[in-house]
């Protein structure tokens, strides 16, 4: 049955009702503040929910949260797969190398935010980001195309050396230099190891190699006799 809502003033234009059916009628406060009458039990609202606090009007961020205004939207992968692509051509870099470090970094999450303050898919920290031009780190192809770059000059300045390169990406160019190579960090030899292992590299040693690497000479075929 519909609740009979009934103001005070109709309480009392009504007084002439019979006992037994005012008996029956309760009332309560609604939100606005009005006095109102049913006939079913009074309303009441659960003691957890009368003693929450208000909502405020815009919640609060959590630390460290990356401005709202600057994220991006959700994107397509095969469209960040597409940015990788072209991106890693562009500055000559391996686009399976850089879709590795961007599963190890960020696990193509636009929005990762470490708690060292990196950003975006491939972790630039503001710092870096800022030296290399990258306004916006939260902007998918702003983000890939600093990270590109940036593994490119690493992989310049460690002659292509890279477990080096890789770590000096995690750890900075500045342990690696101090080390004299790979740093003794756990750390990054993980993500040096995590890194290889996805771009289906073999496993390798992560010491400083002493030596370069000898270079294979293709092999020269048997001259043979020409038939008689």
């Amino acid at each position: 049955m519909k609740n009979l809502l009934i103001t005070v003033a109709l309480c009392v234009a009504a007084g002439g009702l019979a006992p037994s059916a005012q008996a029956q009628l309760s009332s309560y406060v609604d939100e606005r503040g009005t006095l109102v009458y049913t006939n079913d039990s009074p309303r009441r609202k659960p003691e957890a929910e009368k003693n929450a606090p208000a909502p405020d009007a815009k919640a609060k961020a959590a630390p460290n949260a990356a401005d709202s205004s600057a994220l991006p939207k959700s994107i397509n992968p095969d469209v960040l797969h597409q940015i990788v692509q072209e991106t890693a051509q562009k500055h000559d870099v391996d686009p399976a190398l850089v879709s590795a470090v961007i599963s190890t970094e960020s696990n193509w999450n636009t929005s990762a935010l470490s708690r060292k303050g990196a950003q975006g898919l491939m972790q630039l920290v503001p710092d870096t980001a800022q030296k290399l031009g990258v306004y916006n780190a939260w902007d998918p192809q702003q983000n890939i195309d600093g990270g590109v770059r940036y593994l490119h000059m690493l992989l310049d300045r460690y002659n292509g050396d890279l477990p080096m390169a890789l770590a000096a990406y995690n750890a900075g160019p500045e342990a690696v230099d101090g080390a004299g190579g790979v740093p003794e960090i756990p750390e990054t030899k993980a993500y040096i190891e995590a890194i290889v292992d996805k771009v289906g590299a073999r496993k390798m040693d992560l010491a400083p190699l002493s030596t370069p690497p000898a270079v294979l000479q293709p092999v020269s075929k048997p001259k043979t006799k020409p038939d008689p």
